[in-house]
């Protein structure tokens, strides 16, 4: 039997349901309220606080404010006190050459450099075809002036990168020291040339010895070539040198990875809140079946580090050199303001495909090979037949195909560390000469302009 509901119920019943979403939908705003009035009253705060300091110094302040420089230094603080140490202010200038040397339209002279001891760009590589090339700069040459400037008072890589890029066609004049100690003056005119990303060889016989500079878009084509052409030689095992790889194009990482490792999930990205996000994963297509070694040091970063990481949890490789740099996090591409300027900003951790993060640890080493004091003075005289962690990496390799035993890595790496103390013995002493000869010739400049030797041992390629 049918019981129908009164009219006075079923109003009843609607105005009950009214009220209880009433209720609900004014208990989320209040709190959305208070959480926004907090929000906006700290914002005041902050802004408060800064218009306070500005009166303040423009009321009293003997100096004159410049108003750019002001603005972009107000930025960049904001972004260092957000305590995101990959955060990445660009005044406007630096942001619009950032995009010019992105597209080619600014293009550096050909070469690799890096900061040694002395306080001077070493050269570590020179691209053929470049304008350097076509110079005469050779790899272990010191470039010390760039447009008259001593180089030293420039600080970093990155800044003698900046003073050699140009557009193509117009020139840089560049001052260098060769191995001989003979000073060199001349202008060099930019012009296009191919940036290779990887380099490689057999090394005793049938080890596949892999250089990779840093990943970008060419890096996978690179490295598919090379593997196909040490595969051809006879390579029974590679090593994959990854040593001052700062990282580079994350996706192009991903696709090296899916050249040698079998089917599986290769990266994540994990926000704030826990979300995970596949980044990429290996079709399994095409895997490298020998024994696999990965040389790594404290400058091995961010998309290189997933990559020996991937190689070691996918591909059984072992990781031979020192612990890397931990840094596993994802920033954002460039975010354009409305003044010509931009920043950067975290806005994930990186995790390996098997869930787990390197960040701020770092990959742990399973064959340790540090360098010693003279080893690392040494660093970038070495070759391949010279280096002690090559050495040391290559023997590894060979223990796992089965061609040598403990007792020989032990004796290859005492051999390389006898031809490393021979090769480092020489280019040490003619690099002390060289950096005395560069110092002794800009010691007046040095005096005027108040520069201090820069300290730092870091690599980058212009």
């Amino acid at each position: 039997m049918n019981r129908k509901i009164s009219v006075g119920m079923a109003v009843t019943i609607v105005i009950l349901a009214m009220t209880v979403t009433f209720s609900i939908t004014m208990l989320i705003a209040m709190r959305l309220f208070d959480s926004t009035v907090s929000s906006v009253k700290e914002k005041e705060s902050m802004y408060n606080k800064v218009a306070e300091v500005d009166r303040y110094v423009r009321a009293n302040d003997y100096y004159d404010i410049d108003e750019t420089v002001l603005y972009d230094r107000l930025t960049a603080g904001y972004l260092l006190g957000t305590g995101d140490k990959y955060a990445r202010y660009y005044t406007a200038s630096a942001y619009t050459d950032l995009l010019n040397a992105q597209s080619g339209k600014l293009m550096g002279i050909g070469v690799e450099l890096a900061i040694d001891q002395s306080g001077y760009a070493k050269v570590i590589k020179v691209y053929d075809e470049s304008p350097a090339k076509e110079a005469g700069l050779q790899r272990g040459d010191y470039i010390t002036t760039i447009d008259g400037a001593d180089i030293k008072s420039l600080g970093s890589v990155e800044a003698v990168q900046n003073k050699l890029r140009g557009e193509s066609g117009t020139s840089v004049n560049v001052g260098w020291l060769d191995s001989e100690n003979a000073q060199h003056t001349a202008d060099l005119t930019h012009s296009g040339f191919t940036a290779n990303s990887v380099d490689s060889a057999l090394v005793q016989g049938n080890v596949g010895y892999i250089k990779i500079w840093q990943f970008d878009n060419s890096t996978p084509s690179e490295l598919d070539y090379a593997l196909r052409s040490l595969n051809a030689g006879g390579a029974v095992s590679f090593v994959f040198d990854l040593r001052d790889n700062g990282g580079g194009i994350l996706d192009d990482a991903i696709s090296c990875i899916d050249l040698i490792v079998p089917e599986g999930t290769v990266a994540y990205a994990e926000d704030k809140n826990g979300n995970r996000t596949a980044l990429g994963s290996s079709t399994g297509d095409s895997i490298i079946t020998q024994p696999l070694v990965c040389l790594v040091n404290g400058n091995t970063a961010s998309a290189a580090e997933l990559f020996a990481s991937s190689l070691r949890t996918m591909s059984g490789a072992r990781l031979v050199g020192t612990t890397t740099m931990g840094k596993g996090t994802i920033q954002s591409s460039p975010q354009r303001l409305s003044d010509g300027s931009a920043v950067v900003v975290t806005v994930a951790k990186l995790l390996c495909g098997d869930g787990s993060s390197f960040d701020g640890t770092g990959l742990t080493v399973d064959v340790d090979r540090t360098l010693t004091a003279d080893e690392q003075t040494a660093y970038y005289d070495y070759t391949t037949s010279t280096d002690p962690q090559i050495q040391r990496a290559v023997a590894t390799a060979q223990q796992m195909t089965g061609t040598t035993t403990v007792s020989g890595v032990n004796e290859a790496d005492s051999t390389a560390d006898s031809a490393a103390d021979s090769a480092a013995a020489a280019p040490a002493a003619a690099a002390e000469g060289e950096a005395e000869s560069a110092a002794e010739g800009q010691a007046e400049g040095e005096a005027a302009s108040g520069s201090e030797p820069a300290a730092n041992s870091e690599g980058a390629g212009e």
